[in-house]
């Protein structure tokens, strides 16, 4: 165990060593490329930036750590963990530079070095949770680990530790007290008696008890034995087999509570960022796009057809409050727009609107409804209320979709569930990814769903009628 805690120091130590190279490298390079832009005062104090430099990166660290040498890492959470220190440390050392009254250093050099800075730690980061996933597989820097109790549960977790070797788990065995139900190609170490016994001869770095809470006895002896031997101690809980997914301890006063879903978006400081983006966004747009598109498609549509140049529609919008969604009207004007969907070839819709509808321009409104704060740049698509009332009865989990502001694009549609709901499987498979985004939101995914959705806007979709 000794052995092992030395190699994640070691990891941990040498991938703050690698940020700093990356760090410096890449401030090197730019404040060299940038020399002859910046000012005789500015570059006789390299010295102070330099220290400035490295200093302000420690907080990012202490804050939001490293956790590359942990078992499980995610790339888009290393990604964003980098966001945040490049983002912290652009604070401080602007901050620093005030101090230091050096408050003349070129913006193009501040936004250069950050931006190619931020690509850079991404790149590294990702590059050595690979590069230790790869020295795991070899059979490096492994925990030793037994399972207590061979059950249902026992066989999932051991089979989810053995499916990917980058873990870095070696399962030594299993303590069941029958026998028959140890997977064939592990073996038993003992009955859950001969547990302290086989802990106390070998090493061991994890215990994972899959007992049910019938074996209460069991569990609190062995967490008991583990806690006083300094050996870490897991269970896993027997509902595991009705709810696969990830979900969130909280502390009621002394009593431990499991929510069933992390939403990051209850966070403050991750509403802020969304709304701080969605506001500039949309004011960027409107104020300068829009007006543009804006004549150009109100004297088509003027010309394709009689009536008003935005189409108002009631939907559902977050917390299931009703709001107006705007959109450019693409139909001739009928008593069925509430209720029906728009469907291929619908011989409602004008020619000018097809063109909107297929290159998503009719989308662009919305924008007005971002400004408002009744909807979001990304997020679940808002419905008809008819469909808001009909799903709710047919699509279990339906209103979850809802606990977020809606949005003009969304991770469902850029999966390929956009537009008609022909049957009842498209529908749910929409809401079964608007859920998955409402619980794995990041402001990353949000720019990966803008790129997608912009892409797909010059590519075209054939399911965009």
């Amino acid at each position: 165990m000794k052995q092992q805690t030395k190699y994640s120091r070691f990891l941990k130590s040498l991938i703050i060593l690698g940020d700093y190279l990356v760090l410096n490298v890449i401030f090197f390079i730019v404040f060299f490329l940038f020399k002859s832009y910046l000012r005789e005062d500015v570059i006789a104090e390299f010295y102070p930036l330099l220290t400035a430099l490295n200093v302000c990166y420690i907080p990012g660290i202490l804050i939001f750590g490293v956790t590359l040498h942990f078992r499980v890492v995610y790339a888009d959470k290393i990604v964003q963990n980098v966001f945040y220190i490049v983002l912290l440390h652009f604070v401080l050392f602007t901050a620093a530079l005030t101090f230091l009254k050096i408050d003349e250093v070129s913006r193009a050099f501040i936004v250069s070095f950050y931006s190619i800075l931020f690509i850079a730690l991404a790149i590294w980061r990702v590059l050595v949770r690979f590069g230790i996933k790869l020295y795991r597989k070899k059979g490096f820097n492994f925990k030793l680990v037994v399972i207590i109790g061979a059950g249902k549960n026992g066989h999932a977790l051991y089979r989810e530790m053995m499916d990917d070797p980058g873990y870095g788990f070696r399962i030594i065995g299993f303590f069941e007290d029958n026998p028959i139900n140890i997977p064939s190609d592990s073996k038993l170490l003992g009955s859950t008696a001969d547990i302290e016994t086989f802990l106390l001869k070998n090493e061991v770095d994890e215990v994972y008890c899959t007992l049910p809470e019938s074996a209460e006895k069991t569990i609190v002896r062995s967490l008991n034995f583990c806690e006083n031997n300094m050996i870490r101690f897991y269970i896993v809980p027997e509902f595991r087999r009705y709810v696969k997914k990830q979900m969130e301890l909280n502390v009621l006063g002394n009593m431990p509570v499991l929510s069933l879903r992390d939403e990051p978006l209850q966070y403050p400081l991750n509403r802020l960022l969304k709304r701080t983006f969605d506001l500039f966004f949309s004011i960027l747009f409107l104020c300068t796009l829009f007006p543009i598109i804006f004549i150009v498609v109100a004297f088509g549509i003027k010309m394709s057809s009689h009536g008003p140049i935005f189409f108002k529609q009631r939907r559902t919008g977050e917390r299931g409050r009703v709001f107006n969604c705007y959109k450019f009207r693409t139909m001739k004007v009928n008593k069925e727009a509430d209720f029906r969907q728009a469907t291929k070839h619908d011989p409602r819709t004008t020619r000018v609107g097809e063109f909107l509808r297929k290159s998503s321009i009719d989308e662009l409104p919305q924008m007005l409804n971002v400004l408002r704060g009744e909807m979001s740049i990304v997020g679940p698509r808002p419905h008809m209320l008819k469909h808001t009332k009909q799903y709710t009865e047919l699509i279990d989990k339906y209103m979850l979709r809802h606990l977020v502001k809606p949005g003009i694009t969304g991770w469902a549609q850029v999966r390929g569930f956009r537009g008609e709901t022909k049957e009842l499987s498209q529908m749910e498979g929409r809401v079964e990814r608007d859920v998955w985004y409402v619980e794995h939101w990041s402001f990353f995914l949000d720019i990966k769903i803008i790129y997608v959705t912009i892409v797909n806007m010059f590519r075209g979709e054939k399911n965009a009628y």
